[in-house]
C-alpha cells in the first residue's frame, strides 16, 4: 500500500486530487464560487461526511473547550487550493491530506471491518507484560542498581530523626540489605520519591537526553511537581533495547507544551470549577471547598482533606493538572494529614449525600484514594456507613414515589496498584473486608477499586499480589486506561486488556486524552480510538448471555481470578472488552457520540459531540446542546509520531475513515441495581437557571 502521503507536499496533493479524484478536481475548475463547488460535489457524492462538511462550511461555531469562536472553511479552502495551490499555506498539507482520504472513502458503503484475529495476536505479542521472565530479570537488575543509589543518597544524611537512617559504621553491604528490606515498605518509597530532574537522571544512570533534561529543568522552574517512586523507576528500561517502555516514560517525562502552558491551564471539565454559593457548570449546588465534584445526578466524586490529595506520582497527562497547578492537589504529604476540623467537615459533607434525592454512588478519589492512611480510610468508611444507614432509615417514613436514592455503590479511585503496589498491606485489606461485610447488610451492593494501568509493563509480581489481596477482600477491581499516543499503538490495548483480565482486573473506560494544548504530544485523535474499537476491541465483546455469566462469576466467587480464566478458556477468548471508549466532554459528561463538522487550516478535526443518551444527566444539559471541540492535533501529525516510534504506517491506513461515532452501551456490570421501591424523580441541590 502506498504510504508516501506521510511526506506529501502541496504539489503532490494537487496531482493526487487530479488523478484519483477527478470529479472533485474538475468541479473546482468548473465552479466560479466555493458555493457552486459545494453544490456540485454534494450532488456527486451521496455521502454523509461530505454533506456535513459542505453544510458546515462558512458557519461559525463555539469551541466548548477553549470558548473561542471557530469559523469553518474546510471545503472553501479545498476549493481555493484546487483552483490556485500557490495561494495556500504549506501548513495546510495536513488538512488537504485528510480531505483527500475522506473523498477517497466516499464510495465505501460497507461496515467497518476488524483486522484478522491472527494479525491482532501478532500485534499484541509485541507488548510484553511485567510478568514476562526476561522483563522480570531486567527489573531485578534495575532494582539493585537503584537500591545502591539509594544507599549513596541515604549515606549523606547525618540526622537520626528519620525512620530511614543508615549507621555510618556499617559496611555498604549491610546498608544495602537494610534498604532492600525497606523496598517492600510503601512509606519508604514515598519518603524517597524523586522530586527533581537531576535526581531523576541520576537514578536512570544519566541516560536522559540533554533536550529532555532542558525541558524537565524548565518544568521545575515553572513549578510543575516531580514525584516518582523508586519502584516505578525500576520499571523503565534504561538500555533502551530490551522492551518498549514509551508508555511508561510518557507518564513521568513532561513535554514542552505542558511546561509552556503550566500556570495558564484551565479545567477541562468545567463543572470542576466551583465558586462558593454558585452552581457549577452542570447546575449542581455543592458544599463549600473542593471536596465534592459532581456532573451526574447519581454519582459524585469525594476528595477528602488528607493524603488522598496527593498521588503516587504525577501523570504527565493528568486530567486534574489544573488542580495541581492551583496546589489544591499536591505532594506535601505531612501537610495533607487530616486536621482537627476534618471530622466535623466530613460529617457535613456526608449530610450532603444523605439529603440528596438522587445520589447513590460515591467515588472516593483525589489525587489518589489510597494515598490516605489506613486510619483515615477507616474513618471515611465509617462516616459513609452511618450516612447510608440514616438515608435508608429516613426512607422508611417516605411514601412510594417520594423515596430518596439509597447508597448502592462505593468506589476507591487509585493508581497505586501500578505506581506503588506495596501500599496494599494487610491492614488495608482488613479495612476493605470489614467495610464490605458491614455495608452489604444495609443494602450497599457494589464495592469497586477503580484503578489505572496504562501498559502491560505495569503488571508486575508486586502489582499482581496487590490485586489478589484486594479481590480476596470481596472488592471488584476495574481499570481506566488513558488512550495516549504510546498506548494507542496497534495491539497495545488488547495486550493490556488481556493481562488485566487474566489477573482479575476488569476494563472499565478507555479515555481519550483531554484536548488542551498542554497534551499535544500525548494526544491521540478520536479517529484512532474509533479505529481501535471497531478493528481490535471488537474481538473481546461479550453477548448478553456471556455478560450475565461473567458477572455471576465476579459476584459469586471470592477470589474470582481462577474462575475468570476458566471462563476465558471455555469461551475461547484471548481477552474481554468490557470497557467503553469515551471522551470526557468539557460540559457535563462522557460521550463518544460525534460527527465531523470541519477541519481547521492546520488539519485539526472539528467534532460535534452529543451527550451519552444511555445514562441520566443533570437537567442543565438542556441548556448546553451540541458540544463542539477542536482536536489539538491533525491525524497526519499523529501518524508521523507513530512512525517515529517505529510503527508500520500500513497498519493505520483505515484511520481516515472514522468521521463519526456513537457511545457504546454500558457493560451490565456497571449498571446500578434496581431498587425495591419507587424512587422520587425530584432533583434537589440544583440551580438550573444559573
Amino acid at each position: 500500500m502506498n504510504i508516501f502521503y506521510m511526506h506529501w507536499h502541496l504539489n503532490d496533493l494537487k496531482k493526487r486530487f487530479s488523478t484519483d479524484l477527478p470529479h472533485v478536481y474538475n468541479a473546482a475548475q468548473k465552479a466560479e464560487t466555493a458555493t457552486e463547488f459545494k453544490q456540485i460535489i454534494t450532488e456527486h457524492f451521496h455521502n454523509d461526511t461530505v454533506s456535513r462538511l459542505c453544510d458546515y462550511d462558512g458557519q461559525t461555531v463555539k469551541d466548548f473547550s477553549t470558548e473561542k469562536e471557530v469559523n469553518i472553511q474546510t471545503i472553501s479552502l479545498l476549493y481555493s487550493f484546487l483552483r490556485n495551490p500557490t495561494k495556500i499555506n504549506p501548513a495546510s498539507v495536513d488538512l488537504l491530506t485528510d480531505l483527500y482520504f475522506i473523498f477517497c472513502n466516499t464510495d465505501d458503503k460497507t461496515d467497518k471491518k476488524p483486522i484478522t484475529e491472527a494479525k491482532l495476536v501478532q500485534w499484541s505479542k509485541h507488548w510484553v507484560s511485567g510478568l514476562n521472565p526476561a522483563v522480570q530479570q531486567i527489573r531485578e537488575e534495575n532494582k539493585l542498581r537503584i537500591i545502591k543509589k539509594l544507599v549513596l543518597r541515604l549515606e549523606r544524611r547525618h540526622s537520626v530523626n528519620t525512620p530511614y537512617f543508615l549507621p555510618g559504621f556499617w559496611s555498604f553491604e549491610e546498608k544495602q540489605r537494610l534498604v532492600e528490606e525497606w523496598w517492600n515498605n510503601n512509606r519508604f518509597h514515598l519518603h524517597m520519591a524523586i522530586k527533581n530532574p537531576d535526581e531523576l537522571n541520576f537514578y536512570l544512570d544519566n541516560t536522559l537526553s540533554e533536550e529532555t533534561m532542558h525541558i524537565l529543568r524548565d518544568a521545575k522552574k515553572k513549578g510543575i511537581p516531580f514525584f516518582i517512586t523508586p519502584y516505578y523507576l525500576s520499571l523503565l528500561d534504561i538500555a533502551g533495547k530490551n522492551y518498549d517502555d514509551a508508555s511508561l516514560r510518557s507518564y513521568i517525562l513532561y513535554t514542552r507544551e505542558l511546561v509552556d502552558t503550566f500556570g495558564e491551564i484551565k479545567a477541562w471539565e468545567k463543572e470542576d470549577e466551583v465558586e462558593p454559593g454558585k452552581a457549577n457548570a452542570a447546575g449542581w449546588l455543592l458544599p463549600e471547598g473542593q471536596n465534592i465534584h459532581r456532573r451526574y445526578p447519581e454519582v459524585a466524586i469525594f476528595i477528602p482533606d488528607s493524603g488522598g490529595r496527593a498521588c503516587g506520582g504525577l501523570c504527565a497527562s493528568c486530567q486534574r493538572m489544573y488542580d495541581f497547578q492551583s496546589q489544591r492537589l499536591n505532594f506535601n504529604l505531612k501537610e495533607l494529614r487530616p486536621k482537627e476540623s476534618w471530622p466535623l467537615k466530613l460529617k457535613k459533607l456526608m449530610t450532603y449525600f444523605e439529603e440528596d434525592t438522587q445520589l447513590r454512588d460515591i467515588l472516593i478519589t483525589g489525587g489518589d484514594a489510597l494515598m490516605s492512611r489506613n486510619a483515615t480510610l477507616r474513618n471515611i468508611f465509617e462516616a459513609i456507613y452511618k450516612m447510608a444507614l440514616q438515608k435508608k432509615h429516613a426512607n422508611e417514613f417516605r411514601a412510594e414515589g417520594d423515596k430518596y436514592a439509597e447508597i448502592q455503590r462505593i468506589r476507591l479511585g487509585t493508581r497505586l496498584l501500578a505506581y506503588l503496589p506495596m501500599r496494599v498491606d494487610e491492614e488495608l485489606i482488613s479495612i476493605l473486608k470489614e467495610f464490605r461485610e458491614k455495608a452489604s447488610k444495609i443494602g450497599i451492593k457494589q464495592f469497586i477499586v477503580q484503578t489505572h494501568f496504562q501498559t502491560p509493563l505495569e503488571m508486575t509480581k508486586e502489582a499482581r499480589e496487590a490485586i489478589k489481596r484486594i479481590i480476596s477482600a470481596g472488592w471488584i477491581i476495574t481499570n481506566q486506561l488513558v488512550f495516549n499516543v504510546a498506548s494507542s499503538r496497534r495491539g497495545h490495548t488488547v495486550a493490556l486488556r488481556k493481562v488485566l483480565i487474566n489477573n482479575g482486573v476488569v476494563p472499565y473506560y478507555t479515555f481519550s486524552v483531554k484536548g488542551f494544548h498542554e497534551n499535544y504530544a500525548v494526544y491521540a485523535p478520536i479517529a484512532r480510538s474509533m479505529q481501535e474499537r471497531y478493528e481490535e476491541k471488537v474481538y473481546g465483546k461479550l453477548n448478553q448471555e456471556e455478560q450475565e455469566t461473567f458477572i455471576r462469576i465476579l459476584y459469586n466467587n471470592i477470589p474470582y481470578i481462577k474462575e475468570v480464566n476458566n471462563f476465558l478458556q471455555k469461551n475461547k477468548r484471548m481477552f474481554i472488552a468490557t470497557d467503553r471508549s469515551v471522551l470526557n466532554l468539557p460540559g457535563i459528561g462522557k460521550s463518544m457520540t460525534f460527527n465531523l463538522a470541519g477541519i481547521t487550516p492546520e488539519g485539526k478535526r472539528i467534532l460535534c459531540f452529543d451527550h451519552d443518551t444511555t445514562r441520566k444527566h443533570s437537567p442543565a444539559i438542556k441548556n448546553i446542546g451540541k458540544v463542539y471541540i477542536t482536536e489539538n492535533k491533525s491525524i497526519l501529525a499523529y501518524l508521523k509520531q507513530l512512525e517515529q516510534l517505529g510503527e508500520d504506517m500500513k497498519s493505520y491506513q483505515s484511520i481516515w475513515e472514522y468521521t463519526e461515532g456513537t457511545t457504546e452501551s454500558k457493560f451490565k456490570l456497571y449498571e446500578y441495581p434496581e431498587y425495591p421501591f419507587q424512587q422520587t424523580k425530584r432533583i434537589n441541590h440544583i440551580d438550573i437557571d444559573s
